[in-house]
């Protein structure tokens, strides 16, 4: 299983999970079987509000979970319309996260709890 993290900074699982998925400078995927880590450039950073293509952005990288602050509904939409599920993640490093994933701790992301719109989110 392959688990994506959006970060500001790549500082491997040492990272901090940034706010929202689609401004993320970069994305660690890491993967659960394997414990190897990729980062991938955000291909879609400078899209417009609303427009956020998270299959772009991800470089056609296959992934399974999203680990993140916050997401805009329309990208969770097309997201889990891939198979792909969102969740919430804690304050800590990507690899307190990944910890929390693995043991169902983390909420997943409805479409009540998403960002309205960019700098406004609630996160």
């Amino acid at each position: 299983m392959k688990v994506c993290i959006p970060v500001e900074e790549n500082k491997g699982l040492e990272s901090v999970a940034y706010n929202h998925f689609g401004s993320a400078p970069f994305f660690l995927v890491y993967d659960l079987n394997d414990q190897k880590m990729k980062v991938i450039d955000n291909g879609d950073l400078h899209h417009e509000h609303g427009m956020c293509q998270p299959l772009k952005a991800l470089g056609g990288e296959k992934i399974d979970a999203i680990l993140v602050a916050g997401i805009g509904a329309g990208a969770l939409t097309k997201l889990n319309n891939q198979g792909v599920k969102v969740y919430k993640v804690m304050t800590g490093t990507v690899s307190d996260n990944i910890d929390l994933f693995k043991k169902n701790q983390l909420p997943e992301f409805a479409a009540s709890s998403c960002c309205s719109h960019h700098g406004g989110c609630g996160h």
